[in-house]
């Protein structure tokens, strides 16, 4: 097993697949060039992107971001108006930062490659990262794949290529891995599962909530006091980037469609009644007797308008999913009675919970699966993390989040523009609120159902395989082909 809070990650909009992942990647292999001595010898490097990463990663940002990973930058610590103008800056003198270490010369028309006919065929969003001596030998390759959420896998220079539109053969592809997991347990988690079933089953037979079996398999590995901090900081970060949001002074959001911000304004008139976010002591109504919609709308908007104008966001589990449950854990924190620290840790801990088991037992990547693989599961997340807050049972709290991947089970993920921004923002804040009606309906029973979360988490792993490709995407069908840019 790896840290729950991996699916928590602080980084950089607008995509944690096209963006975060690359970043992860290009850093990894500019370390390792920095590793092995070969930093000197290097006078040229070469980027190619393919699948899903060529035909969005414009849009995504994913050329900006290998440049900033390759100049020693990180998702979480980069400096986001760097990142955003690092082309124009390379440009000044052709030249490229090299781990931070030595410029060496780059022409971004010859060293960046969108490979737009092919991919990997073990995963869709696959790069390909070159070293070149003086005398144009090369140094160094890597290919690495960005496999959502903001994980990376390596792979090998002589992994297979097939057709941007073909199938993979049998066995091509490889089950998520976790090597970009930041908690490595070492120590045997006291409670390891595999599944909701096992989860729920360890957690009837040791009297123990999700969130508490979770912290038992976190503190295994390192201190309650580091799991802690680390939760803080998720939780500080979320803040912030509502806050953020909802007083941008940017009318509209960078990449060409000029979609406006609706979150400023959107606060402005909801706060001329009741600023929910200044006050100081925090509305006392029960979860079930008042939705307060608008403002989880709110919440869900100005995240979302964050991470596609390429600021400081929580991946949760997918920056394209990013504002579902920093919406939903503001709602519980503004409008749940008694809502306090600790149960935003008990929050976070049960969300991630459930999102280990999407990452692990299908995906959580929209190249691979399409939108119900980041919005489905971040609203399957972010269900089960409410419904533990105010008092649900393990079997009410796998009820809600079965609720919150079976309604979107099949969405495709198809940005105009490839953008995250149509139909991404509005996609969280529709998902957000059926995160909080499947808690509602969820804590109107006693944790029974027909339908399991395991069966929907397979459901979906299928509906993904055989969702075409030009749903994943790729921005070659749905809305994306059908809206027409101006």
């Amino acid at each position: 097993m790896f840290s729950v809070l991996d699916m928590f990650t602080i980084g950089v909009g607008p995509s944690s697949s096209h963006t975060v992942g690359p970043m992860v990647a290009a850093h990894a292999f500019a370390s390792s060039l920095q590793a092995d001595h070969l930093v000197d010898r290097t006078a040229r490097v070469k980027i190619t992107l393919y699948g899903s990463l060529a035909l969005t990663g414009l849009g995504h940002g994913t050329d900006r971001a290998t440049m900033a990973g390759l100049e020693g930058n990180l998702p979480a610590t980069v400096d986001t108006d760097h990142m955003m103008h690092i082309r124009e800056i390379c440009a000044l003198d052709d030249t490229l930062n090299l781990a931070g270490l030595k410029r060496i010369h780059f022409d971004y028309d010859r060293d960046v490659v969108f490979e737009q006919w092919k991919r990997m065929a073990a995963h869709p969003n696959g790069m390909r990262f070159q070293a070149f001596d003086a005398a144009a030998s090369l140094v160094d390759e890597q290919v690495w794949y960005s496999i959502g959420g903001g994980f990376v896998r390596k792979g090998a220079p002589e992994d297979p290529m097939i057709g941007i539109h073909e199938r993979p053969p049998e066995g091509a592809s490889f089950a998520d891995a976790d090597e970009s997991s930041s908690t490595d347990f070492g120590v045997e988690a006291p409670y390891p599962f595999s599944s909701c079933t096992e989860l729920v089953s360890l957690c009837r037979e040791h009297h123990l909530s999700i969130a508490e079996l979770v912290w038992a398999n976190e503190t295994a590995s390192r201190s309650g006091i580091q799991v802690r901090s680390d939760i803080d900081a998720i939780w500080r970060v979320m803040r912030a980037c509502v806050d953020h949001g909802c007083t941008s002074a940017e009318p509209t959001l960078p990449g060409g469609l000029d979609v406006p911000r609706r979150a400023p304004k959107m606060y402005r008139r909801l706060a001329s009644n009741s600023d929910v976010l200044r006050r100081d002591s925090r509305r006392k109504d029960a979860v079930l007797e008042s939705s307060d919609a608008a403002w989880v709308d709110l919440f869900a908007l100005a995240v979302s308008e964050e991470n596609a104008g390429g600021g400081r966001i929580v991946t949760a589990p997918t920056n394209g999913s990013a504002g579902i449950i920093p919406a939903v854990l503001h709602y519980y924190w503004h409008f749940v009675d008694n809502a306090n620290e600790q149960g935003v840790v008990t929050f976070l801990l049960t969300a991630g919970a459930i999102g280990y088991l999407f990452k692990r037992n299908a995906s959580i990547s929209g190249a691979e699966v399409g939108c119900q693989g980041e919005v489905g599961s971040a609203c399957s997340m972010a269900a089960a993390g409410l419904a533990a807050v105010v008092g649900g049972t393990p079997e009410q709290v796998e009820n809600a989040a079965e609720i919150g991947i079976e309604h979107n089970l099949g969405l495709t993920c198809d940005p105009v523009g490839g953008l995250v921004q149509i139909p991404c923002i509005e996609r969280n804040a529709m998902a957000a609120n059926t995160a909080i009606n499947a808690v509602r309906m969820a804590m109107l029973g006693d944790g029974s159902h027909i339908v399991t979360l395991d069966q929907a988490i397979e459901t979906m792993k299928q509906t993904g395989e055989d969702m075409m490709a030009k749903y994943k995407e790729t921005s070659k069908g749905g809305l994306a082909v059908n809206v027409v840019e101006c």
